[in-house]
């Protein structure tokens, strides 16, 4: 078994109150090793040296936390959540969350179900689905305090996926990367359709240099029912 050295981000969480304890080290760890393992079948990540598996999927996702105030027992939909990131990291670290992972592949859905199985992970359940259509079911529609997601498509394409998902008075989080203040620039039209407040900006240096932007938007008002459109339509013609 691989040992992926987490007590070298021991420290650096522990500046923003989290502790690693034993229990998440050894989760953690046993959850990188299936994902390599995993990724020998399917494709879940190119990223594949235990080191950048410990900062760029680990870390990057624990320091969700530094960036966002969860309440205990908040309950999180992880939007095209592929191998898990963020929302199986931060039910490792924060297992009193009630998280929702959501992916169009069931494959990907079918290595999350054998690591929840094997941490023994409760409160966290898969969900094969579009996230355009989650956004009009009764099952998901408004009904999470928050949404996030770790994706590459432009600012506006996500808010539309993913704000549909909150509830009015929520937030939806979105994981990107330098070029983020461009895209809120972008972002003024779906602001005022879907519901939400300007986004707080966050900015996070991972130790590879890297940076990290938790772009946060506050929820204040329903979605209206014609959001999401169509993929064809969210794509063509984005907000």
């Amino acid at each position: 078994m691989i040992d992926f050295q987490i007590e070298k981000i021991k420290p650096l969480c522990s500046e923003f109150g989290i502790d690693l304890t034993y229990e998440i080290k050894d989760k953690l760890n046993l959850y990188g090793n299936l994902l390599l393992e995993w990724n020998e079948k399917i494709n879940l990540t190119a990223i594949t040296e235990p080191q950048e598996v410990l900062y760029k999927h680990f870390y990057d996702c624990i320091l969700f936390l530094k960036s966002v105030s969860l309440k205990k027992g908040a309950t999180l939909i992880d939007v095209g959540t592929g191998a898990g990131f963020p929302g199986m990291v931060l039910k490792i670290v924060r297992p009193d969350l009630k998280i929702t992972l959501l992916d169009s592949l069931n494959k990907r859905l079918v290595f999350l179900n054998d690591v929840i199985e094997k941490l023994g992970l409760t409160n966290i359940e898969t969900l094969h689905m579009r996230a355009e259509d989650a956004g009009k079911s009764k099952k998901c529609r408004e009904q999470f305090d928050v949404a996030t997601a770790r994706a590459v498509a432009n600012l506006p394409v996500l808010m539309e996926y993913c704000l549909p998902l909150v509830k009015k008075g929520g937030i939806f989080v979105s994981m990107k990367g330098p070029s983020v203040k461009d895209e809120v620039m972008l972002c003024d039209n779906a602001i005022k359709l879907l519901g939400c407040e300007k986004p707080d900006i966050i900015c996070e240096a991972l130790p590879n240099n890297d940076m990290r932007a938790f772009c946060i938007f506050k929820k204040i008002s329903q979605t209206p029912p014609k959001y999401p459109r169509k993929p064809a339509d969210i794509s063509k013609q984005p907000l």
